[in-house]
């Protein structure tokens, strides 16, 4: 299978602290991939190197056989590498509509003075955009709820639009940092069988952070775990919730082997419990 993405020895520092140690990494086309690990991992920061929002120290980092890590946010986004937040970034006093059109921002290409001028290259280029916003407004369900303001959506629901929004810059690849926080029940499975849907239908590849074990055995094909910024396993599902260095990742240490297997139980009833 194709890589659409590759890190190479990737190491990030904040003055004596390495966030990222020498971390290489693949991501398949058109795959669900997920980073798992303890907080203070390194998780974000990785993510944070991808996406342009911090510059690695050391190593490489490639998309479709360009190297990134060099670029900007923007020149980035506009390769096809887009992301969500663990925190909605969405803007709360515009509507729902008003924040996917800011997703479609790079490849609006009227200038300011035909703008002025409302030509009718403008007026066919926001034609085009509306129309697009409310097909992405429909793809996440959320039909008819484009002229609510953003912060008077549900909470599951904010969720799907930051999603829309990030699916209006056309990315190839999808990063979600925990997409499930904060959702109930019901929300968590909705949301699962949607990251499914995006990566079936629309043919885009995915990567997440994600805390919530049931979203991440359920969802995902390959599963590296970072601790203290090392990469330490890297596997299946199945592989992974049987590892005894994820298991004293997340329960320390010392971890007694009865504690392993307890461990290992969690991670095998959160499977099964996704279907």
């Amino acid at each position: 299978m194709a890589v659409i993405l590759t890190a190479k020895k990737v190491i990030k520092r904040f003055g004596g602290l390495v966030a990222v140690n020498s971390v290489d990494f693949d991501i398949p086309e058109k795959s669900i991939v997920s980073i798992i690990g303890p907080n203070g991992a390194g998780k974000t920061t990785f993510f944070n190197c991808i996406t342009g929002f911090g510059k690695i120290d050391e190593g490489e980092i490639s998309f479709e056989g360009t190297k990134i890590h060099r670029l900007r946010p923007d020149q980035i986004t506009h390769l096809g590498i887009s992301r969500t937040y663990q925190n909605i970034r969405l803007f709360p006093d515009m509507t729902a509509l008003e924040n996917i059109l800011v997703g479609q921002h790079l490849f609006l290409h009227s200038s300011w003075i035909s703008a002025v001028f409302n030509t009718p290259g403008v007026r066919t280029e926001e034609k085009m955009a509306l129309a697009e916003a409310q097909r992405l407004l429909n793809y996440v369900d959320l039909k008819g709820k484009g002229d609510m303001l953003a912060r008077n959506l549900p909470y599951g629901a904010q969720r799907r639009l930051e999603i829309a929004r990030a699916l209006a810059t056309k990315p190839k690849l999808l990063l979600l940092d925990e997409p499930s926080a904060g959702m109930n029940p019901r929300e968590t499975e909705d949301l699962t069988a949607f990251i499914h849907r995006i990566r079936d239908e629309l043919g885009i590849s995915i990567l997440l952070i994600e805390h919530h074990m049931r979203v991440v055995m359920g969802i995902s094909e390959r599963i590296t775990v970072l601790d203290y910024g090392e990469k330490i396993a890297e596997g299946t599902p199945k592989e992974i919730q049987s590892n005894p260095r994820v298991i004293e990742a997340y329960l320390g240490r010392g971890a007694s082997t009865a504690g392993m297997a307890n461990a290992h139980e969690r991670f095998s009833e959160s499977k099964s419990k996704s279907g």
